[in-house]
Parts: C-alpha cells; structure tokens; sequence
C-alpha cells in the first residue's frame, strides 16, 4: 500500500505542501499545465526553487500575484505562510525577507491603497464562484472531489465564526488567489503521487497572537481552530501561527489518521519550506511517501 505521510513537526501552510509534495517527486510542470485550466494566468505566476532552511534543503513555492495584468511588472509578492488566506480580506504578517531571521509586518490593505488595484476585476470571489470555477474545468473527477471538499471545509469554519451561511461566504481578492492556487494544486499533486493512504502526525499550531483585519487575534486564529476540530492538535512554545486555515483544512481533509510515522519502506522524502525562519528547529514541512 502506497502511504504519504505528512510530517507537520513545524505546522503546515498551503505553499508548505506544494513546496513539500513537488521536493518529494511531483511534477511542478503539470502542476502549471493543470492550473491552466482554471483559466486565471493573468492573475497570478508559479515560482519553486531550492532554498536551505536552518540546514535543510528544501523547495519554496510562492503564487506571485499578478496585482492588475495591464500593468506590467507590478506583482504582490506574498509569503503564505502568513497570509490569512481568505476572507473579508483577512490580512496578516507577510514576510518579504524569506530566508532571513529579520520579519516585516506588512499588512497587506496598505499596499493597495492606489485606485488601479480597486478596479481588478476580481474584487471578491464567493464561495459559490470558487466551486463553479471548479466544476466548470475539466480535473480529474478525484482533483474536483478534493478541492470541493478542502473549500467546503473553510467556507463552513468561517461562516460559523462570522455567522453567515456558506454561500454568503466571500473570498477577497489579494488572499484568494493563492488559496485557489494552494488548495487545487494539493489536490492535482496528491492526485498525481497515486498514493493509497494518507496519515498525519498531530497538528501544532504555535502560540501568541496575530494581527488580521478584525484586530488582534489568538494563536490559532478561530478559523484555523474550527477547521482543525476532530483533528490532535500539538502544544508548541513557538511564538508564531505555525498553521494556517489553507494548510488545516488541507490537513484535515487528505488525512485519513494522525499518529507517528507508520512502519513503511520509504521511496521518496520531501521538504517544503515555510516563509519565516525560526533560530532553534528548521520551518518546512516533512513528507514521506512509501509501501
């Protein structure tokens, strides 16, 4: 039986798993081919490379954000990892440095004061739009059925916590690009690894608080908290969002039991760097696929 296990000692973010999923043999060539089909290329660019973290080589994946496609040149570069990836514009750390100790707390409504980015003509998706964009593409029956479920599982967490039905739920333009990105591509990745059986070690989360547009929120932020419900969360020191909503819902729906590494032959191993940078253990997310 053909098993992936994610390895989530340091959390896990959407741009963590595509990172990890590519490092570990995913084609990130048919991941760009796929995304086609979603017909949103003026919205967005794809980049990975190779980066170390604290000692580990790891791949980085980032959704460049294309901020209006008639102005050339002009991109929001944006770390996911701390991107409160959805809605009303949740807007959150961003950490431009990637691989250096220094953070930058950017919020993101700052750079978007200029008129030309208010006409993009996509202001907000709602839920309903993410899953007809998905249903009107021609995925693999798998790729669609994992995507609707993953949105599903973040459209119902936010609209319990801000108290509207699912398909009231917005998603804000900056932040629903890289979801879509992020959750899609999991699932074409997953999809295209043939595994069998997914498992999970227990989910930490970090500690302390963040900054989004309501205010200023505990660590785990309600959305991710309610995503994770049923799932074993792990106490952590780390004074950081360690998991993000795109990553627990992520988790929570690929993940069919959480526990320690199962007893397996290993074929392939794969690291996915975060954005921030921690001094004491390296920020990527481990997974290893075997029989």
């Amino acid at each position: 039986m053909r098993t992936l296990y994610f390895d989530c000692f340091s959390g896990i973010s959407g741009d963590m798993v595509i990172g990890a999923l590519i490092d570990a043999g995913a084609d990130p060539n048919l991941l760009e081919l796929e995304l086609q089909k979603l017909k949103l290329d003026d919205e967005y660019e794809l980049k990975w490379k190779k980066i170390v973290k604290n000692g580990i080589t790891s791949t980085k994946f980032d959704v460049i954000l294309q901020t209006n496609p008639s102005l050339i040149g002009l991109s929001v570069d944006k770390g996911q990892e701390h991107s409160h990836d959805h809605l009303h514009g949740h807007s959150h750390e961003h950490d431009h440095s990637h691989d250096h100790d220094h953070e930058h707390h950017h919020d993101h409504s700052h750079s978007h004061d200029h008129d030309h980015v208010h006409h993009h003509h996509h202001e907000h998706r709602a839920y309903k739009d993410i899953v007809e964009l998905i249903e009107a593409t021609d995925f693999a029956n798998p790729v669609k059925e994992t995507a609707l479920r993953i949105f599903k599982r973040i459209g119902e967490a936010e609209g319990l916590i801000h108290g509207i039905p699912l398909e009231k739920v917005h998603f804000h333009e900056v932040g629903a690009i890289d979801s879509i990105i992020d959750i899609i591509g999991a699932a074409i990745l997953i999809h295209q690894l043939n595994v069998d059986a997914i498992k999970s070690s227990p989910i930490p989360v970090g500690t302390g608080k963040i900054h989004i547009d309501h205010g200023i929120y505990p660590v785990p932020a309600p959305a991710t908290l309610e995503i994770l419900k049923g799932v074993p969360i792990e106490q952590s020191d780390i004074r950081a969002e360690l998991t993000t909503p795109t990553g627990a819902a992520i988790i929570a729906v690929l993940a069919e039991e959480f526990g320690p590494i199962p007893s397996m032959k290993i074929s392939s191993i794969g690291y996915g760097a975060g954005t921030k940078t921690f001094k004491q253990h390296p920020n990527v997310l481990r997974v290893i696929i075997g029989n």
